[in-house]
């Protein structure tokens, strides 16, 4: 099991970019410190829900950072950026960083980012299969041409190739988000593990790997790949002496985070959405994820992790909204959860 730390950089209210940003550098930056596996960058556009509208960009930060930490991105966009720009992106941190960097692609929502971006809904309804293919080829090939409906390019070569890692870790991982049988079939077939969502319980994300380990069998992925996958979950987490302090800390703060970051969500197409209620969200969460005592905590994960068939974790981990009380989280998981997993 490897558990790492999930960064938003959300700017609660009363804040500014420049401190929900500083939060989320020092939250990973302490994740190192405290021996966590990896960080996982959230990306978003135009929302305070996240105040980073670029993953791979704080990425090749963090990477800068850190020494032995695994970075990742939960996700990059696709529809809000080229594939091969991605992908020479991720080449390039990859290679950059010895082999510590993920690359972690969903398609996103029906969002304004879509008519910012010039992709279109199109791009979001249909095109996430071609831009997920053509970043594959883009990270496995010495050379790509664009043959899809949407991106045709001449032949060209690919530089750098992330096979020319030096510590030979071959081309960086990709992990797909996953929210739908579709999106599961898609990663499944590719043989790509998934990144599953904060807001499902343990019966329905060990649904979902059942769900990928039928697909990938049917599409004839090698068996010891499917065995192997390392499939993520994400979720929150917050450490206290007792569990009602740690989820009053949460249901304290994080209710009015989601009502402004998820009020400014504005659809391109103009299509109603109905928005959680953020108070029942918060404590949605709790009753999911390793909030509580260190012991409970470590147990939560523990049973996750079993009856799921899930090997890693990206925990929220800045719940409270405060740099302090979010550093000390991070360190308390390192000191008095992870021991405890073995």
């Amino acid at each position: 099991m490897r558990v790492g730390s999930f960064v938003l950089a959300a700017r609660f209210p009363g804040q500014g970019d420049g401190e929900a940003l500083h939060r989320a550098i020092r939250s990973a930056e302490v994740a190192e410190e405290s021996g966590l596996d990896s960080v996982w960058l959230a990306e978003h556009h135009f929302v305070p829900y996240g105040t980073c509208p670029s993953a791979v960009t704080l990425a090749a930060l963090l990477l800068g950072r850190t020494r032995r930490l695994g970075v990742g991105t939960a996700v990059s966009v696709l529809p809000a950026a080229h594939p091969v720009a991605l992908g020479e992106q991720a080449a390039l941190l990859h290679i950059a960083s010895g082999g510590r960097f993920s690359l972690g692609v969903g398609r996103g929502g029906p969002w304004v980012d879509l008519e910012v971006f010039g992709a279109g809904l199109r791009a979001y309804e249909e095109g996430f299969p071609e831009a997920l293919d053509l970043v594959l080829r883009w990270l496995r090939e010495p050379s790509v041409a664009g043959t899809g409906e949407r991106f045709g390019f001449r032949e060209v070569p690919v530089v750098p190739r992330p096979s020319e890692c030096l510590t030979g870790a071959g081309g960086p991982e990709v992990v797909v988000a996953c929210t739908s049988p579709k999106s599961v079939r898609l990663a499944a077939e590719r043989g790509l593990p998934m990144l599953l969502g904060m807001h499902v319980g343990d019966e329905e994300k060990a649904e979902m790997v059942a769900l990928w380990r039928e697909h990938a069998r049917v599409a004839g992925r090698p068996a010891d790949e499917i065995r192997a996958a390392a499939h993520v979950s994400a979720g929150v987490c917050q450490i206290a002496d007792r569990r009602t302090d740690a989820v009053e800390t949460l249901t304290k703060a994080m209710p009015g985070w989601l009502r402004q970051g998820l009020e400014a969500h504005v659809t391109v197409d103009g299509r109603r959405r109905t928005m959680r209620d953020p108070l029942a969200y918060t404590e949605l969460l709790c009753g999911l994820h390793p909030v509580g005592t260190p012991r409970l905590c470590a147990d939560r994960l523990a049973a996750t992790s079993e009856r799921t068939g899930v090997s890693r974790f990206a925990l929220l981990v800045e719940g409270s909204g405060d740099l302090a009380a979010t550093e000390e989280n991070v360190r308390r998981l390192g000191a008095e959860v992870l021991p405890q997993l073995g």
